[in-house]
């Protein structure tokens, strides 16, 4: 491990560079659990952290995503009418009588999907003292690797994370470290309990694909679509200091591009041993004629407010010693404000919870955050809804970025709404944990909204929203996912049970999961999870629901 350099540690007071997850109290055990499970997980939260299990009432188990592999009924489209407010006097008051069509998505899944994404690093950068990262359409600059096509890394595409970072072994991979592309300047990483150090980079091109570009035998990557940033520094991964840091590249890429999510089609790659699945992902620039468009949306904002750069902040000789050069970064790249006293990140602009009589509405303190398969409330939006943290319905364990773990509390609220045009986006019976995170703005978000809830919709994050860079505010446009039991064929389904999927059926007959040709797709029954074996079970399965479609 290289000496720290102790005079760049005070740097870190001027921002704070992922979002510190602060620990509530945990629960007090006046409640007898010993009916209770424990279940390891693996689920990524905001700012690095994970849930590492869960604990729950034997006979209440948790709705995790993997119990919904299988297809699922469409999202249903009702009309309701707008929420209730409470007038200053205390009475109840209608803000409106009109009807609004609502996307209605019952009992979502505690744990989302993880945005898994190929990185790419290369040498790409601007003249000294030019601090401001670039957009590129395509591959620039110098790989750092002799065998690019191999020495890349796979990691997670995080609106949340407020500056890019790479573990250690994706840094030795792409070769960072032998390009002598990390510095000495120390990053305070802080978690519950503690801090952890990693490193900032020099300047370089950071570029990502979804998991389609990366051919499944041979695991060679194919680069020609790949798009990223130039001239930006990143968070590297120390191996003693920093173990649990994770490949995520954040909010300041995040800002140039649209980010298409198909969860219609999930991708699988397996590399090193470890499987990656994601919902296929492709990268487009903001004003590209390619990208889908979805008929509903939901505004999102750049805050705070007064973010207009995105940089790094330099060592500058004769103020602070410079040991990597004069220029050389002391933090990485994030979206900043004038005086490097702000980051910015991306929220929700309204979003209405309630649980039985109690509600907190319009609310706009909810970060919308890729990374996160975890949806979060915190303590106060909790107590406005009268949870109490002795009465949780779960709880998780959650690890941070320094390896400390605390245990919060779990609860389904009765409903979670997003306003979006012209159909509102609502969640009933939603698992969320209760945990106050740090807010850029300063004090703590109202919550998180995690990939738990996108799971039953395709859309496309828009990023955007700084005034100096011209363009649009950032949004979400999205519809739901054509999940109808029967509908085989296509790739990731056309939304009817028809002839197409009646010739997949055929194709599979018979064929068990250790045929060559097995389509797991055609195991349609039994529900949920399938026999292994295409009979006529499955033939009956899709009878049942001949010339289904979604329309409305």
């Amino acid at each position: 491990m290289r000496k720290i350099n102790a005079h760049n540690r005070w740097v870190y007071v001027w921002l704070t560079l992922l979002p510190a997850a602060v620990a509530c109290s945990s629960p007090v055990d006046r409640v007898d659990r010993s009916g209770w499970q424990r279940q390891q997980v693996d689920w990524r939260m905001t700012g690095g952290s994970r849930v590492k299990a869960v604990r729950y009432p034997a006979d209440k188990p948790l709705p995790t995503l993997a119990q919904r592999d299988r297809p699922r009924p469409a999202v249903v489209r009702r009309k309701t009418l707008q929420a209730k407010a409470a007038s200053p006097s205390g009475q109840n008051v209608q803000q409106s009588l009109s009807p609004a069509i609502v996307n209605v998505i019952d009992s979502p899944p505690i744990d989302g999907f993880v945005p898994w994404i190929a990185v790419s690093v290369t040498d790409a950068r601007n003249d000294e003292y030019e601090l401001d990262a670039m957009e590129a359409d395509t591959v620039t600059g110098n790989y750092l690797s002799s065998t690019p096509d191999s020495d890349y890394a796979i990691g997670v595409f995080d609106t949340g994370a407020s500056a890019s970072l790479i573990s250690y072994n994706d840094a030795s991979r792409t070769g960072m470290y032998d390009a002598g592309l990390v510095t000495s300047s120390v990053i305070d990483l802080i978690g519950v309990t503690g801090i952890a150090s990693a490193w900032a980079s020099q300047p370089l091109g950071v570029f990502i694909d979804g998991l389609k570009a990366i051919e499944p035998n041979g695991l060679i990557l194919d680069d020609s679509a790949m798009v990223g940033e130039i001239n930006v520094s990143i968070i590297v991964g120390d191996p003693d200091e920093s173990p649990h840091l994770p490949t995520a590249v954040g909010a300041p890429l995040a800002f140039f591009f649209a980010a298409v999510f198909q969860n219609g089609r999930q991708i699988t790659v397996i590399r090193d041993a470890d499987e990656f699945t994601a919902p296929d992902i492709r990268f487009y620039p903001l004003f590209d004629s390619g990208i889908p468009h979805y008929s509903n949306k939901i505004n999102l904002e750049l805050r705070p407010t007064d973010v207009i750069g995105i940089q790094y902040f330099p060592c500058i000789e004769g103020i602070f010693e410079c040991p990597d050069g004069d220029g050389s970064p002391l933090q990485p790249t994030v979206i900043v404000n004038a005086f490097w006293t702000a980051q910015g990140l991306f929220f929700v602009s309204s979003v209405d919870v309630t649980h039985g009589t109690k509600s907190a509405l319009d609310k706009d303190g909810f970060m919308f955050d890729t990374g996160a398969q975890v949806s979060v409330i915190s303590e106060a939006i909790a107590t406005r809804l009268r949870l109490n943290p002795d009465k949780a319905d779960f709880e998780a364990e959650i690890m941070d970025v320094t390896g400390d773990v605390t245990i919060q509390p779990g609860f389904y609220i009765d409903s979670l709404e997003i306003t979006a045009m012209p159909e509102w986006l609502s969640f009933t019976n939603v698992p969320v944990v209760m945990l106050d995170v740090d807010s850029p703005e300063g004090g703590y978000l109202d919550g998180i909204i995690g990939m738990n809830l996108f799971v039953d919709l395709n859309f496309v994050f828009h990023g955007g929203g700084l005034t100096l860079y011209g363009g649009t505010p950032p949004y979400i446009e999205f519809e739901p996912v054509c999940r109808i039991i029967g509908d085989i064929t296509p790739e990731g389904g056309d939304c009817a049970v028809d002839f197409l999927d009646l010739a997949a059926l055929a194709d599979a007959w018979l064929t068990s999961s250790e045929s060559p040709d097995w389509n797991p797709k055609a195991d349609l029954a039994p529900q949920p999870n399938g026999d292994r074996l295409i009979n006529l079970l499955d033939f009956a399965a899709l009878a049942e629901h001949w010339l289904q479609t979604t329309a409305p």
